[in-house]
């Protein structure tokens, strides 16, 4: 509060003497902590005023501190919206320096105006400190890093020069690969430090990856493209170096096709996308998995962003790529199996469940293709590729891509019936999240009310609707799995499948009928919902649950389910699951007991301790 502030501004201008000197005195070897601390008491208040001795000695220490000191200084100014604005140029000046003295040493004598019309410090640190084998990397990772910091803000106080970031960008990335010749004895000496040096690569590619949101760089977009197919047409470029430039080229790609919808710069579009799909061919060929890996990622999030594109579909489906994608499915890596079922998912909404037809000559087979994924499932040995096509397969149902409502009943009951028996916990989960979705369509189509105050139609209709759906989850096994899940030993597949249980029970019995059907054990199913209900109550201790009918409990039988979901108490259940491991040695009684314990059993102690 307002006290805390004026004993800022006591301390300080009990320090501030004693700080102005440490900055200029050569044999202190504390700067670094200065600029920490005159950070810290930029963001106080007390120093909100743009006038005063405080924003005066910033600006030395920006003079005084070196390049590497000063760069965490000048981010953090930068990102003060109150702030003096010659010293925000001041700390922007700071920043670009390295900037600047790249592109200087990377163009021919004369071609370059430069960026900065002033330096705040000496030009000369900062070209020998990018001269020197063993800082050159480190300035350059801290100055693309807190580029980096100042793009991933969504409202800039500052503006960035976004045209000479990219030509930055891009000319540091060919030092790295070795595809520039400098004619400077500079640009030749960072050029033989920075060659195949991955660190610098990769926090360019991120800073450039980042740079795609922001306006500005258009001019230059056909000049990226032939830098980012170099580095993935390079044998040279290493994997982590390759999954960064798929991302970066993914988010320019998105940013391109904005472009050609606004100018009409379809025939460049369409041969960059040419060009991509030819490299991506050859990578997900590669015998580095890690890069077979990286190459369908890339090709997932290019669907998810484009599959709208005409070009994009068209330039696509031309190419090998849907091919050699569907051959990955049986890679001996496993990790690549499972990139392979979640871009062969993305796929099938263009090759498949597209409202227009996909190109002529498209000869994809949508049946073998379900049929693969739902082998790979029920057969194959790791967990990652098994969760992968539960995933898709949800993600197909959510969409409304499993066809009509009969097809789409005997789909998820192939499902689950594999996948109940998965020893995988979470393949067992994305089962669940199948049927939570399963029946949230069904009930929404059959037109039963989601909310069970809503005033229906009529009774008799809502009846019927509910009778309906109630018989289209029997004959799918749904109730099997969800009260055989309840049991799970993993947790939170029974605490999904109580929560799933208790929406049915929502929806097929509105809360003025609920109490009703309670006490109803007389019935002929009663008996088997009472022995249910014991075996519930055992949790993961219940041993061999049987879903076949057996102890009187048809889970196939609409009646019995109804009554089960109207018998059983699932609150105890849902409380029950949601009980933290530990909760009895959190309970009043045992603390009780430790203290008990701790103290001896003297009688006066243990009247203390109640």
């Amino acid at each position: 509060g307002s006290c805390r502030a004026t004993w800022t501004e006591v301390l300080w201008l009990g320090i501030a003497k004693q700080i102005e000197s440490f900055l200029t005195e050569e044999t202190v070897q504390a700067q670094h902590m200065l600029a920490n601390l005159l950070l810290n008491m930029a963001w106080s208040p007390v120093f909100c005023d743009t006038e005063g001795s405080f924003w005066a000695l910033v600006t030395s220490a920006l003079e005084h501190l070196t390049p590497v000191q000063a760069g965490p200084l000048a981010v953090g100014i930068l990102r003060l919206y109150k702030c003096p604005q010659d010293v925000r140029i001041q700390a922007l000046t700071v920043l670009l320096q390295p900037m600047d003295c790249i592109l200087r040493a990377a163009s021919q004598p004369l071609e370059y105006a430069g960026l900065l019309d002033e330096s705040v410090s000496d030009p000369i640190t900062v070209e020998s400190l990018l001269s020197s084998k063993s800082s050159c990397a480190s300035l350059l990772c801290q100055t693309l890093a807190h580029l980096e910091e100042l793009l991933s803000l969504i409202r800039l106080p500052v503006d960035l020069p976004y045209t000479s970031l990219l030509r930055f960008l891009m000319t540091i990335l060919q030092f790295c690969n070795g595809f520039l010749s400098p004619a400077s004895p500079l640009g030749s000496t960072i050029n033989r430090i920075l060659i195949n040096c991955f660190r610098v690569q990769r926090s360019a590619l991120d800073v450039l990856a980042a740079l795609s949101e922001r306006k500005g760089c258009d001019t230059l977009i056909g000049s990226l493209f032939d830098v980012l197919l170099a580095y993935l047409e390079s044998p040279n470029t290493s994997p982590t170096v390759l999954k960064k430039t798929f991302q970066a080229t993914s988010k320019w790609l998105v940013r391109l096709q904005e472009l050609s919808c606004s100018n009409s710069q379809w025939q460049q579009t369409e041969k960059i996308l040419q060009d991509v799909f030819l490299v991506l061919q050859k990578r997900l060929c590669s015998p580095c998995w890690e890069v077979r890996d990286s190459s369908l990622e890339f090709l997932t999030v290019l669907i998810k962003c484009l599959r709208d594109q005409d070009e994009f579909r068209q330039s696509l489906l031309s190419s090998e790529v849907p091919r050699l994608t569907e051959n990955l499915l049986e890679d001996p890596e496993s990790y690549v199996r499972a990139s392979a079922v979640t871009a062969v998912g993305h796929l099938a909404f263009i090759t498949y469940f597209a409202p227009e037809s996909p190109v002529i000559g498209n000869q994809y087979n949508k049946e073998n293709t379900v049929a693969k994924l739902q082998e790979i499932l029920s057969t194959d040995p790791e967990g990652f590729p098994r969760r992968a096509v539960i995933s898709i397969f949800t993600k197909w149902l959510r969409q409304g891509c499993t066809g009509q409502l009969e097809d789409t009943e005997k789909f998820v009951s192939r499902v689950i019936q594999t996948v109940e028996h998965d020893l995988d916990w979470e393949v067992r989960l994305g089962g669940l999240e199948l049927v939570e979705v399963f029946c949230s369509q069904t009930i929404c189509q059959l037109g039963l009310p989601k909310c069970p105050y809503a005033p229906v139609s009529s009774a008799v209709t809502s009846s019927i609707h509910q009778n309906e759906s109630l018989q289209i989850f029997c004959r799918a096994k749904l109730f099997s799995f969800l009260f055989q899940s309840l049991c799970d030993c993993d947790k939170p597949v029974g605490q999904r499948a109580c929560d799933i249980l208790l929406g049915l029970r929502g929806n097929f019995y509105p809360i003025s009928t609920l109490k009703d059907s309670q006490g109803t054990e007389d019935s002929p199913a009663g008996h088997g919902i009472a022995w249910l209900q014991r075996t519930l109550r055992q949790g993961s201790l219940a041993q061999n649950f049987p879903t076949d009918g057996g102890n009187g409990v048809d889970f196939q039988d609409p009646e019995s389910m109804m009554l089960a979901l109207g018998t059983i108490d699932l609150e105890e259940l849902h409380d029950e699951l949601n009980k933290s491991s530990d909760h009895v040695e959190k309970s009043p009684q045992s603390l009780l007991q430790d203290i008990l314990a701790t103290v001896g059993t003297i009688e006066e102690n243990e009247a203390d301790c109640y």
